[in-house]
């Protein structure tokens, strides 16, 4: 029996574990680097062991320094969790090779998977040897690799060389392992998958369908289960070839076999993720399991019952990321001043006052609903997102809210093409116009000595602020009187520091207000930042500016570029690498580069001027 687990991972994922585990009665024991020394995964365990560095590839991704906190800390199993090294067989190896119990497949079944190129010859489906003009549009993608990393979509055939180049450095950095190839890039696809769980004595349970079409940058956004919408005989065809790869690899655990379904019906094998997926929760809703705790214990040997329990309702789950899905999905970094998610399953690393930094990916949870209809699960989980109070860096909470309740989202319509459709519209401001007038009079009544607005001012008082994350800056006015506040046709019934309530068009309307010595003030849903009166003349840019969209670290330059060259409109210039991704800085405008401020490996913060092109014409 297992009585100490050091879980091989971070935030949430360690989060969800050890969850399990103190039910199960058993010990935690984390790893953390130096950037999560304070991590809430930390806080939570039982036992940490520190990881030197904050970089990946120095702390998660060394597996024997893994291996030794374990012994270090007394633990007797490894859960490697989801991503790092979950998929790795060496690191596999390396456990049970310390005397210690490995919750995941036997290293043969991992390596039998874990190239994307071996998988498809284990399935008899082998990727194409070269590429031509008939083959387009294609996807590139890395053999080791998951998360969207190294994945390109290539359209024009000239492309291909450049984008290849690119996903091998990718998945260089990501998984140590240069391998790509190419497969046939399905239009109007969905992503379908079907969840494992097998035991050493025979038994595979295919435990239902899931869609994780909603994807961006190859990521997914948003995962339902039961997949909705699919032929039973197509069902029961993604079944039978999920157990057959986990016959054929002598599977043991939980894994995911994942398709791409086409217009036409049919499913084309993708690859088999030889550990939990980050979409696990849905099923568990769906099923009224625990699949933790069901790796735990076939990991000691217990069989699992000779048929799967019957599933009920439908489960949603959204991936809640500090990022600005208006700007490219940008990742955000900055202190989580509050973080709150009622009436759903929330599985979080975060929590109030946790800072966001740049090592690691910017997800901050997992929200899940699960409801006897699909309908009323998007319901109940678009609402309780929309009433979440995640006050901080911007994130796409709005995004998601907007995506559940999609009416082509909302009638299953969806494919993996749905964000690229519906981007703008789904990231376009819609702001609430009060929401300046509230954070300014709960703003004057903290300031004033008397708790309120006793005193009488004949004057207009004026306060400024941009909304986040759009830029778009609001004045405000409103006017002291003795009858009480005047602002623009609003009657001001209530103010506090925290709460303003407003009658609008004879409709009585409560804001809650969040201030925060940042600037930051949070307003119901809508998120601002404080300004001067008067603008900052100094502050502005030379015209043709480039400052770096977040915090990062730049990898490298666009070849030849130099001082004094001339750039075309949208040409690459350099990329950063931010949270697990790389983020392409574009030419502004055809022109000069008239400035370089920046170089490969140098460390740069958000806002930091990277270079400066002149305009053909200025």
């Amino acid at each position: 029996m297992i009585t100490s687990l050091l879980v091989a991972n971070r935030g949430e994922i360690a989060c969800r574990v050890f969850r399990t585990c103190r039910e199960l009665g058993i010990a935690t024991v984390a790893v953390h680097s130096d950037a999560d020394a304070d991590a809430l995964h930390v806080r939570e365990a039982d036992t940490a062991v520190r990881l030197p560095g904050s970089a990946p590839a120095d702390t998660y991704l060394r597996g024997d320094l893994i291996v030794k906190a374990a012994q270090a800390a007394g633990a007797d199993a490894v859960h490697p969790g989801y991503g790092f090294l979950s998929e790795n067989a060496d690191f596999a190896r390396a456990v049970t090779d310390a005397g210690l119990k490995w919750i995941g497949p036997p290293p043969e079944a991992i390596e039998a998977m874990a190239s994307k190129t071996r998988a498809k010859e284990l399935m008899g489906v082998a990727p194409p040897a070269d590429v031509t003009e008939a083959d387009l549009p294609v996807l590139v993608k890395a053999a080791a690799g998951g998360g969207g990393r190294g994945m390109r979509v290539v359209r024009e055939l000239a492309e291909l060389d450049g984008e290849l180049a690119a996903a091998r450095a990718e998945a260089v950095s990501a998984f140590g392992d240069g391998e790509v190839f190419v497969e046939p890039y399905v239009e109007g696809g969905r992503h379908v998958e079907v969840q494992l769980l097998a035991d050493a004595h025979g038994t595979v349970w295919p435990l239902g369908t899931r869609d994780c079409s909603l994807q961006r940058r190859h990521q997914k956004v948003i995962e339902e289960a039961p997949a909705p919408g699919l032929a039973p005989a197509l069902v029961e065809s993604l079944y039978e070839q999920a157990v057959r790869a986990a016959r054929a690899t002598g599977y043991v655990g939980a894994g995911t076999v994942e398709f791409l379904v086409g217009r036409d019906g049919r499913a084309q094998f993708l690859e088999m993720n030889t550990r939990l997926q980050v979409e696990h929760p849905v099923t568990e809703a769906v099923f009224g399991l625990d699949l933790v705790a069901l790796q735990i214990r076939v990991a000691e040997g217990a069989p699992l019952d000779p048929e799967p329990p019957h599933p009920r309702g439908h489960a949603v789950e959204a991936r809640l990321y500090a990022e600005d899905p208006a700007h490219g999905f940008a990742p955000q970094t900055g202190a989580l001043h509050r973080f709150s998610i009622r009436d759903v399953r929330v599985d979080t690393g975060c929590a109030d006052g946790d800072t966001i930094g740049v090592h690691y990916d910017p997800m901050l949870a997992k929200a899940v609903a699960h409801a006897p209809t699909r309908a009323e699960a998007l319901r109940r989980l678009a609402g309780a997102l929309e009433r979440a109070e995640v006050h901080g860096p911007v994130t796409n909470r709005d995004f998601l809210v907007r995506s559940l309740r999609h009416p082509e989202f909302a009638a299953a319509r969806m494919d993996t093409g749905f964000y690229e459709r519906h981007l703008d519209a789904l990231t376009a401001p819609e702001p609430d116009p009060h929401a300046p007038l509230a954070a300014a009079l709960a703003d004057a009544h903290g300031r004033s000595r008397f708790g309120g607005f006793r005193s009488l001012h004949s004057q207009d008082q004026v306060k400024r602020y941009r909304s986040e994350p759009d830029g778009a800056e609001h004045e405000v006015r409103y006017r002291h009187t003795r009858t009480g506040v005047e602002a623009g046709g609003v009657r001001v019934l209530r103010t506090s520091r925290t709460l303003v309530v407003l009658e609008v068009a004879g409709v009585q309307r409560k804001f809650r207000v969040a201030a925060y010595p940042d600037g930051r003030v949070h307003v119901n849903g809508a998120a601002l930042t404080a300004l001067p009166r008067f603008p900052d003349a100094a502050a502005d840019r030379a015209p043709g500016s480039l400052l770096a969209p977040m915090p990062g670290t730049v990898v490298r330059l666009a070849e030849g570029l130099a001082e004094g060259v001339a750039v075309q409109a949208g040409q690459p210039l350099l990329w950063l690498e931010a949270m697990k991704m790389e983020h392409r800085v574009t030419a502004p405008a055809s022109g000069t580069l008239t400035a370089l401020h920046t170089a490969p490996g140098r460390q740069v913060e958000v806002g930091a001027l990277l270079a400066v092109v002149q305009e053909e014409d200025s």
